[in-house]
């Protein structure tokens, strides 16, 4: 199946050994995430648990008890977990939900204990100024409503991509099981019959990510959007924002701390006295104050802030067919259409083995690619070399993905390395706004050696109308490009530096994906 869950499978061991700057991974010993130590527990654990560092550093201090995390998106380590990968290389589990784990019977046998350590239900963050345009009472708000305001043009909101985070993959099942008013687990014909709900629904997303911190970042540099969907707990971070947990239910995730079958009976005592511990009053406390999570111990009240009114819990998805079709429908039907250009340094410097990696991955990458989605390939050395767009068609999507494969088989090396002048003109390339999320992936092996200087770029981009320069650059590191160079477009552009150097050319472009 291409889309969302063909992405993660066929990226697992990719977004392992690739990692977005900006973004901690810890790994026991550096390149070998699995290596033990004597005290310490290595825990697969979600992306988003890396704010529970000064409460772990806590409890090593009152247990002894070291943890030693590996981040990654909860469908990806689920998918590592049932190949086999995390056999005697992990501990413990620690994901934000393992309701996706459930519907996996070769995930889910690798795990021999669960139990809950917090819990953050997905909600809304909407800006104060337009709850009061709406005219909402916060605590009186349905997914309805919501829908509405979006159909009626008054509500715009960002969320992160489904296929790669739990967040997003949360709020994806609360709004179909809400719209399509399913009273049990989530079934196809509950999906079906949402469908044209959350078509109308999706048009609202202006703002995309494959993390939570990213999108964070994005929504208050531009400005322009009105909302965010995500984690409460997420949302109670970000000033400004009114958070709204919907009357008529959400999902809710509990943070699960978990024994894997593959460990002994004293690493399995440790996961135990660590739940413990981090179940403790003190640290349900800590916790609850620290993050905005909401404690799992009755005698712990939630941090100030938090509203106690009960929601209900909506339903899960009940097999694993339903999920991935919900997944799959969102990638390439719900969600708005994914325009990138692919800005691709093809200097001399790249002859050999570069180029070839380079061919190989984007050769890899198209069975990733969206239905409706335009990509453009922008080959560059001394200047651009060239400029070809294709689609994939719904209709005829391999007409278009084998012409995407047949121009990166004919990309050859040579010249210098026009950086700045070839991104500038990615960005005229997408100067007709088509409603769609558009971006820019800058690879290069080098640093800038003729064309448009940094300072020309500067000018150019500070120039451009307000809806452009919401198109991010996402640069590439790799070879012996220059770091500092690539981060300043990323910074300059609200876009994002993934490193290639220490993971994989592979890795980079696959991680990317969640931001288009």
């Amino acid at each position: 199946m291409r889309g969302a869950l063909a992405a993660c499978l066929a990226a697992l061991c990719l977004l392992t050994a690739c990692t977005a700057e900006g973004d901690r991974t810890d790994f026991p010993t550096p390149g070998v995430p699995g290596s033990a130590e004597p005290g310490t527990l290595r825990v697969l654990a979600s992306s988003e648990l890396s704010d529970m560092t000064p409460v772990l550093d806590q409890v090593e201090k009152d247990t002894g008890i070291k943890v030693r995390p590996t981040y990654m998106g909860t469908l990806d380590a689920v998918e590592m977990l049932a190949e086999g990968k995390a056999d005697d290389q992990y501990d413990a589990l620690w994901l934000s939900s393992n309701d996706y784990l459930r519907l996996r019977p070769d995930a889910a046998e690798k795990v021999v204990s669960e139990t809950p350590v917090m819990s953050s239900p997905v909600a809304i963050g909407v800006k104060a100024g337009t709850v009061a345009e709406l005219g909402w009472k916060p605590n009186d708000v349905t997914w309805s409503q919501v829908e509405k305001a979006v159909q009626d043009g008054k509500l715009t909101y960002g969320m992160t991509d489904p296929a790669r985070s739990n967040s997003g993959f949360s709020t994806l099942v609360s709004v179909a099981s809400a719209l399509s008013g399913a009273q049990s687990a989530l079934t196809d014909a509950d999906v079906t019959k949402a469908t044209p709900r959350l078509k109308e629904f999706f048009k609202g997303q202006k703002l995309t990510s494959g993390s939570s911190g990213w999108l964070a970042a994005a929504y208050e540099r531009r400005g322009n959007v009105d909302a965010l969907l995500n984690y409460e707990s997420v949302l109670k971070g970000i000033p400004g924002l009114t958070v709204i947990r919907p009357k008529d239910g959400v999902v809710t995730a509990d943070y699960p701390l978990s024994s894997l079958k593959a460990t002994s009976t004293a690493t399995r005592e440790d996961v135990r006295r660590l739940t413990e511990a981090l179940r403790t009053p003190e640290i349900q406390r800590a916790i609850t104050e620290r993050t905005h999570r909401r404690p799992v111990v009755a005698s712990v009240r939630p941090a100030s802030g938090l509203d106690t009114t009960r929601r209900r819990e909506l339903p899960f998805p009940g097999t694993r067919s339903v999920a991935d079709g919900l997944l799959d429908s969102y990638e390439n039907e719900l969600r708005r259409p994914s325009r990138t250009v692919y800005v691709l340094d093809t200097s001399g410097s790249m002859d050999g083995d570069r180029l070839q990696r380079l061919k190989t991955a984007l050769t890899d990458l198209t069975g990733d690619f969206r239905d409706r989605e335009e990509v453009t390939l922008m080959p560059f050395g001394s200047e651009v070399k060239s400029v070809r767009t294709h689609v994939v068609n719904p209709a005829d999507p391999e007409t278009g993905l084998d012409a995407i494969r047949t121009d990166t088989n004919s990309l050859s090396a040579e010249g210098d390395t026009a950086i700045y002048t070839a991104v500038e003109q990615a960005y005229g390339h997408l100067a007709v706004d088509q409603g769609t999320f558009s971006s820019i992936v800058l690879m290069t092996d080098g640093e800038n050696t003729t064309g448009y200087d940094a300072e020309h770029f500067e000018l150019f981009y500070t120039g451009l109308k307000s809806s452009f320069k919401d198109i991010p650059v996402f640069p590439i590191l790799f070879g012996d490009s220059d770091r500092s160079e690539l981060e300043h477009i990323a910074d300059l552009t609200g876009g994002r530096l993934f490193d290639a150097q220490q993971g994989s050319l592979d890795g980079a472009f696959e991680e990317i994906r969640g931001y288009q």
